[in-house]
């Protein structure tokens, strides 16, 4: 028989990390099963199959992994979009606000030309801060974001909210409400 798992069913909830109270959401254990890493990327990928894409971002860091392998089965090249001080080279930096203070995201100022078409991977979407700053990162370059994929979506924390008013497309694998 064949396996019916779902994705849901391939990540583990922590309960009461990194703070009392918060059920986090382990992708680790959908990455470390082939099934379950296999079916992710497909279903990540699945709705732009067919559309231009000239590159995969990922958003550091489990988008690394994730948008990677997007990349890969797309024969596209891979971007990562990284916190400040981590990439080599010159860059250009985006400021967002976290629930719990500032950060700054970054991409090589080369990383992506002008009219290019950029499909985003991360995978988990919360208040939407990451995403949209790696939004505004892939725009200063003259690139369009064609679509967001992550594999959690927390819509009760307002990203997909966010994002969407940006006027992105936003594909999430699962939802959880809460936090």
């Amino acid at each position: 028989m064949l396996d019916q798992k779902t994705i849901q069913d391939y990540i583990r909830t922590i309960p009461d990390f990194p703070h009392e109270g918060i059920l986090f959401r382990d992708v680790t254990t959908l990455f470390q099963d082939p099934r379950g890493f296999r079916l992710a990327v497909d279903q990540l990928l699945a709705p732009f199959v067919g559309q231009r894409i000239d590159k995969v971002t990922g958003l550091e860091a489990r988008g690394f992994i994730l948008g990677g392998a997007v990349a890969h089965q797309l024969s596209k090249g891979f971007v990562p979009i990284r916190k400040a001080g981590k990439l080599p080279g010159k860059t250009i930096a985006q400021p967002y606000e976290l629930e719990y203070g500032h950060a700054t995201m970054e991409i090589h100022d080369d990383a992506l030309q002008p009219g290019e078409t950029v499909l985003m991977v991360d995978d988990l979407l919360a208040t939407g801060g990451t995403a949209e700053a790696g939004i505004k990162l892939i725009e200063q370059l003259g690139a369009e974001v064609m679509g967001t994929a992550f594999v959690v979506d927390l819509p009760d924390l307002g990203g997909r909210a966010k994002l969407e008013a940006m006027g992105m497309s936003v594909h999430a694998l699962c939802q959880y409400g809460g936090l």
